[in-house]
């Protein structure tokens, strides 16, 4: 069907008459210039894609009409301009259109039929680990081993490349996929199939949101969502409230764009922002460069809303020509964003739209804080680091506590590393990494790290030689910007040396600590401290034998790394003592604003950009060098231990099966507040004594071939032993951490997957039951696909993290919240019951429903399928299975 919004399409330019936009001015409807300009963005794109069937003129009408339809749990469609993956969610959503081409071949359809429709970028960014550092050829060795370890999951994405239309790899060593996004996959505004429109996208990583700090409006989804959007679906969202965020003022000149970051994260965790849209506005927005709005939309997840959105104003547009885009495309942009009313001049209020509630900082009231020591909405400032951690030793363990009795609290173990001797205490720093997308994205922080070694070297002060240092930009760009404005061999200096490229020790491939230091920490049960210029430091994800981790400034983390420790007041004890017996503190050394600004200004120049992005899809000889084969179906090869053919589309038919109600189910694991997909389906080492590390074994591999989980998200075989086998577990059944839990039939206490196991050799299905946020973290789509292999049919929580809600209903698992004032206490349960979740033969969006348990007891939940394009997923058992029953008709 036509689109019944044609008449408003007209050219951008006279000149060119093939070129066209639908001119949103030209719907004559005052309720337009009202709208957020992030819901311009939605309403563009569902003018645009109208067709009456997937989005209809109705849906149009309901987003013009946000500010009354905000309140009232409206489903609207989103096709998104684009879909953007990383490896570790990028390599299971290959294989799963890998298995869909078969499933689809064997109901009789034509399998080249599956294939991305939406374009599709997958930056091969996390698979690096810092195995090695303090080397001069650091960055090779861990580049070589990253080749050696994943070189079958390398040539399955390469067979994807050439397999798949509309998907495009950028290989590895080109960066971290968030900047590379900003720095280059970022249109703006697109340019394609004749149209103009807005540039927007999702992505498998959670901290898609970076690039709403240009303008271009993107967030995470979960993995089986994104490829169905591949697959040419729409996400299908309720219209989001838009919570207006204004910045007045302007910053101090010791505080950095990670210590507004980790303000606003706090602070928007506070007002509630789950669901929510943020859109950023005020006069103190332009005092703000695109590199620090992209740090404050990339925290996004942390403080938990859907997407932080920056309009697009000069700023960005100036952006887009310092990072070498095309001058005439540039032109063509802004041109574009003028003519349909989404260029914003954030110093004029008259443009500030209507917002469902608007929240205001001051950016003169920030102060140089961290985060932590678990969690990244646990703002600490740097004044009270010292205080703050000693009471957190202290206290009940939780978010803030590590329950250490008074009598250990001052305990020293001494240790020897490389012939000499050293003490570890509690707060002791052992891991001290300038890493992620978060802050490796901005020059005014890396140059502010690398103008602070400088001084520290100069005043003769050295970081401890057991300290993990590490140094992992998220773009070629940091290197010559760091090389070229001279502060390079001072980092190097500190043990700063570039180890890779890619997202490391923020996912969790710190790689390993000297074994000393570890039998320092396990002898001493030390709390010791990693510290990190990331975006996540929940427990266990940095590394094992951190307990505590905090999130820094880059500055801040090589501060941290100087002193040794976390237990300092760096506003009044020095930072050490050089070989003169001169006091250095931190003031000393701290580089001001107007310093790092003017070596930003002569160093960070369009050049730079243009020359690293040129060639980065050729660049990486060991990737040219790969060998990948060639047909359009893929050949499982069944000895590999990282892609396997899922067990998914087993005994798919094209006929639809009547969900049935779930009978005296056992609950497998009964949980507290804040599960982080971490928990569910870590990313980070195979503990040897696991289900996954034995699996692995009896295939013959050793515990140096075990890699990571995430390396290993292309085998269900390893991911399903792999789900619920964080170390840091807190499952109510058992009474201390682990991944372990009650199989309640004989009592046992059983690794989780061991347990599972014998439930689903016995026929009981299973539940999980939880707090509030469960899912909480990264996108991960193992965090759904695990529990689902695992035979848990449904969880009940009080809350759920949003990506995570939307994986479990693409598996067609059953997300239950209790009602309003309800939790597991309220009732009474132990999870020691069995369960009966009634399933009604029709099923209604959000509709109440009712659970038997075994003792007699009845009470009402809600299932959590929010709009009926869910409810359609889960008649026909997920997503994937819906997309391969409509190729395959």
């Amino acid at each position: 069907m036509s689109n019944p919004f044609v008449q408003i399409v007209e050219p951008l330019d006279p000149k060119q008459p093939l070129k066209k936009f639908f001119n949103l001015n030209k719907l004559e409807d005052v309720r337009y210039a009202r709208l957020p300009f992030s819901i311009r963005i939605l309403l563009e794109a569902a003018i645009r894609n109208c067709d009456e069937f997937l989005v209809k003129k109705g849906d149009v009408e309901n987003i013009l009409n946000w500010k009354v339809m905000q309140h009232k749990n409206v489903e609207v469609p989103f096709k998104p301009a684009r879909v953007i993956l990383q490896d570790f969610t990028g390599v299971p959503a290959v294989v799963d259109f890998a298995a869909m081409r078969d499933a689809v071949k064997k109901l009789g359809g034509d399998p080249e039929k599956i294939n991305p429709i939406c374009p599709a970028d997958l930056v091969i960014d996390h698979s690096i680990q810092v195995d090695f550092n303090r080397q001069p050829d650091s960055l090779q060795k861990n580049q070589d081993l990253e080749f050696e370890r994943n070189k079958e999951r390398f040539e399955f994405l390469k067979w994807g490349s050439q397999a798949f239309k509309n998907l495009r790899i950028i290989p590895p060593g080109s960066g971290i996929i968030h900047q590379v996004n900003l720095e280059y996959l970022a249109r703006v505004v697109m340019d394609q199939d004749g149209y103009y429109y807005p540039d927007s996208v999702v992505g498998t990583d959670s901290h898609t949101t970076m690039i709403d700090g240009l303008g271009v409006l993107g967030w995470g989804v979960g993995g089986i969502e994104a490829e169905a959007v591949m697959l040419g679906q729409p996400i299908s969202m309720v219209l989001p409230e838009v919570i207006g965020y204004k910045l007045v003022g302007n910053p101090q000149p010791l505080v950095t764009s990670t210590d507004i970051v980790l303000t606003i994260t706090k602070h928007l965790r506070q007002v509630g922002v789950v669901g929510k849209f943020v859109e950023f506005f005020g006069p103190g927005v332009a005092q703000l460069s695109i590199a620090d709005r992209a740090t404050i939309a990339n925290m996004c997840p942390e403080y938990g809303a859907t997407a932080a959105y920056f309009p697009v104003d000069d700023i960005s547009i100036g952006y887009l020509i310092q990072t070498g885009r095309n001058k005439e495309k540039v032109i063509c942009t802004k041109r574009y964003l003028e003519a349909v009313g989404m260029l914003r001049d954030f110093k004029n209020s008259s443009q500030d739209p209507d917002f469902t509630q608007v929240v205001e900082l001051d950016l003169h009231t920030v102060v140089p804080c961290c985060s932590g020591p678990k969690r990244p909405q646990d703002k600490v400032a740097v004044s009270d680091m010292k205080k703050d951690f000693e009471t957190c030793l202290g206290a009940k363990q939780g978010f803030k506590g590590f329950q250490i009795s008074p009598d250990r609290q001052n305990s020293i173990v001494k240790f020897n590393f490389e012939g000499h001797d050293f003490e570890l205490a509690h707060g002791s720093v052992v891991i001290a990494a300038i890493t992620s997308c978060t802050n490796t994205s901005n020059p005014s922080v890396m140059l502010g790290a690398g103008l602070l070694a400088k001084k520290a070297v100069e005043a003769g002060l050295t970081v401890k030689p057991y300290i993990k240092t590490s140094l992992s930009p998220g773009s070629g760009v940091v290197t010559y910007y760091l090389r070229e404005s001279g502060v390079m061999p001072y980092l190097s200096q500190l043990g700063f040396d570039v180890v890779g490229y890619g997202c490391m020790t923020c996912i969790g491939n710190s790689g390993p600590l000297p074994e000393s230091v570890v039998e320092a920490i396990t002898q001493g049960d030390l709390v010791a401290v990693g510290v990190l210029s990331g975006n996540r430091n929940f427990e266990g994800r940095v590394h094992p034998n951190t307990r505590a981790n905090y999130l820094a400034s880059p500055p801040l983390v090589i501060a941290y790394a100087i002193a040794g420790t976390i237990r300092i007041d760096l506003e009044k004890e020095p930072l050490g003592i050089n070989s003169s017996g001169k006091k250095i503190f931190l003031k000393d050394i701290w580089p001001t604003r107007n310093e790092i600004q003017l070596v930003e200004r002569q160093f960070v120049i369009p050049g730079m950009f243009k020359e690293v992005y040129e060639k980065i899809e050729t660049v990486n000889k060991s990737w040219n060098a790969l060998d990948a084969p060639s047909d359009k179906l893929y050949a499982w090869q069944p000895k590999s231990t990282y892609i396997k053919s899922p067990p998914f589309f087993d005994g798919l038919t094209l006929a639809l099966q009547t969900p049935k109600t779930i009978e005296d189910a056992y609950v497998l694991l009964s949980f507290g507040d804040s599960v982080t997909t971490d928990h569910i389906s870590p990313a980070g080492n195979i503990a040897r004594n696991s289900p996954a590390a034995r699996y692995l074994t009896s295939r013959g591999l050793t515990p140096r071939e075990f890699n990571s989980y995430g390396s290993r998200r292309g085998n269900d075989a390893v991911m399903a032993r792999g789900t619920f086998a964080n170390i840091r577990l807190v499952n109510k059944f058992i009474d201390k951490q682990g991944p372990q839990t009650i199989h309640f039939p004989s009592g046992e206490i059983l690794d989780v997957f061991d347990a599972a196991e014998r439930y689903k050799q016995a026929g009981h299905p299973l539940i999980v039951l939880a707090g509030k946020e469960y899912g909480a973290g990264s996108s991960r789509d193992w965090a759904a696909k695990g529990p689902f292999l695992l035979g848990v049919k449904a969880v009940l929580a009080e809350s759920y993290e949003r990506i995570h809600r939307s994986n479990l209903v693409g598996m067609g698992v059953i997300p239950l919240q209790y009602l309003p004032g309800e939790d597991a206490g309220t009732l009474g349960l132990t999870g020691r019951e069995r369960y009966t979740i009634i399933i009604p033969e029709k099923l209604k969006p959000q509709m109440n429903i009712q659970i038997k348990l075994n003792t007699g007891k009845t009470f009402h939940a809600i299932m959590r399928f929010d709009t009926d394009v869910e409810l359609t997923y889960f008649h026909n058992g997920g997503i994937l299975n819906y997309m391969i029953r409509k190729m395959a008709s």
